[in-house]
Parts: structure tokens; C-alpha cells; sequence
């Protein structure tokens, strides 16, 4: 188990947007509608209320400033090796038994190469929240998948829709490799990709038309910590706060990228008629 103690960073972001706009706190006051008792308690206490993370936030990103995407371009440059992770209601502790049991890679820590990746798996829920970290990846076990069909496999299983292939020795290797290494590295997938692969597992359309199409999502890798041996080579950083036109913007992000998606599996259907089905898959490989 490791403690997240690390919170937003409003003091420090207070005094950028002051500097930025080349303005002091009476004029941030009234521009952002909070009290100038508020922005002196916050330069003392360091934190403050939702409500008022929403003004001021919601201030500084509609004046084009996209200061959680920018801090994430820094704090790699300064330390390297960062990974991100969106969560729902915020983070206390992370454990590599906290996630659902039916995650891509079943339980474990999951963590992607990017701010606007953690962004878009929670930016639906009010008070979900995006958290960078630190990482090594020394003396850990790794298992890593590319957009093949070892990967579509992995994923399925542990989603738990592939019925009677479950025990076919070529999804049970892949299983065992997974299941052995203190930390998986694999292309991101979220529900709209899944939906393309329960396709596959319902033998709708073959391997080649559903690896074609899910190419298409880009959402880049995730890295899933699911040993306490790996969960102890990463370090909390910081918590960014997401306003609410941050969060519109991220969503209408996701419905144009969907209809990319949908259009390249309608376009790999003509492309690639003569793939193999999952049947003709597994059981050549019994």
C-alpha cells in the first residue's frame, strides 16, 4: 500500500496566473469572484474549498491557459519518467487490489503515459481528479504487448467474454505471462475499443478487421502495477484539478475520436474480408 498525500498546487497556481495576467490579488478577486479573504487564507493554508477550485480553475482555463497539460510537459522534463492516473472521487492510498476484477489485466494499478489519458477515463464524474507519478521500472518482472492478437486476448479474458476459449493453451499463455510479471505495459483500451473486441470474441468479424480498427484509438499505454514489490518504485507527485470546461472540452474530444473509430472498422470490414475468425484461431492453436 502507498499513501497519496500530495494535493493541488492552487498557492503555487495562484501566484502563476498573477504573474501571467500581470495582475495582483484584488484584481484576481474580482475577475474570479472570490473573496481577497479566501486568496489570503489559501496563500497561508495552501488548499481551499471545491467551489473555489472551480472559479479559479475555470478562470485560468478559459483564459487559454492549459496549465495541468503544460505542468505534465515539465515535471518529465524534470524527472524523467512520469505516468498518470484518473480517478473518481480522489486518491488517499493505492493498493494493486483496488481496481475491479474486470479490468483489462485484471487487478493491479493502472496508470497511463499521459495527463489527457487519465483525463478522459474520469472526466465524466464531478469530483474525479488526475494524479501524476513518478516511476522505475529496476528490478521488476515486465510483461509488454503491442495491438496484437496476444494483446485483444489478454484483454477479453480478463473481461471475462471469452467463454469456452478461456482455456485454450494459447489464451492460457498469455494469461500466465500476465499474471506472473510485477508490472504489465500495454496499448490503452477503453469501453469503445472493448466494443470492437467482444465483436471478435462473438465471431462478428475476424482478428484482422478488429486489430485494424482498434489501431485507430491512439489512446497510447498503459502501465499496470500488480505487485506491492512494483507499486513501491512509484512516488505521488501532484493532484490537478479538473474544471468543468476542461472536462466538456476532453468529452467532445472522446465523440470525435469515436466516429474515427467507427469509421475505420466499417472501412477495415471491406479491406480485410479474409482474416481469420476467433473459432479458426483458437482451435488451430488447441
Amino acid at each position: 500500500m502507498i499513501k497519496v498525500d500530495c494535493e493541488y498546487k492552487i498557492k503555487e497556481d495562484i501566484g502563476f496566473i498573477i504573474e501571467a495576467e500581470n495582475i495582483n490579488k484584488s484584481d484576481l478577486s474580482e475577475a474570479t469572484k472570490i473573496s481577497r479573504m479566501t486568496l489570503d487564507a489559501i496563500e497561508k493554508r495552501g488548499n481551499t474549498t471545491d467551489d473555489v477550485c472551480e472559479k479559479l480553475y475555470s478562470y485560468i482555463y478559459k483564459r487559454n491557459y492549459r496549465i495541468n497539460s503544460v505542468k505534465e510537459e515539465l515535471i518529465k522534463e524534470k524527472y524523467g519518467n512520469v505516468l498518470f492516473h484518473g480517478s473518481k472521487l480522489g486518491l488517499s492510498e493505492i493498493t494493486v487490489s483496488g481496481s475491479r476484477n474486470n479490468c483489462d489485466f485484471g487487478n493491479g494499478f493502472y496508470l497511463g503515459e499521459t495527463y489527457n489519458q487519465a483525463l478522459s477515463f474520469v472526466c465524466d464524474y464531478e469530483k474525479s481528479s488526475v494524479y501524476s507519478f513518478k516511476y522505475s521500472l529496476d528490478n521488476l518482472k515486465i510483461a509488454r504487448f503491442e495491438c496484437t492478437l496476444d494483446w485483444m486476448l489478454g484483454i477479453c479474458f480478463f473481461r471475462g467474454t471469452l467463454g469456452e476459449y478461456s482455456g485454450n493453451k494459447m489464451v492460457r499463455k498469455v494469461v500466465e505471462e500476465i499474471e506472473t510479471a510485477d508490472i504489465v505495459i500495454a496499448p490503452i483500451a477503453d469501453n469503445k475499443m472493448f466494443y470492437i473486441m467482444a465483436q471478435f470474441t462473438e465471431g462478428e468479424i475476424n482478428a484482422d478487421v478488429a486489430l485494424h480498427s482498434l489501431s485507430a484509438s491512439k489512446l497510447g499505454f498503459q502501465y499496470i502495477f500488480k505487485t506491492d514489490k512494483a507499486l513501491s518504485n512509484i512516488i505521488p507527485i501532484e493532484k490537478y484539478y479538473l474544471c468543468q470546461a476542461e472536462r466538456m472540452d476532453c468529452r467532445n474530444a472522446l465523440n470525435n475520436r469515436s466516429y474515427e473509430i467507427d469509421t475505420k472498422l466499417k472501412l477495415a470490414k471491406r479491406e480485410f474480408k479474409d482474416g481469420l475468425y476467433i473459432e479458426e484461431l483458437l482451435n488451430e492453436r488447441i
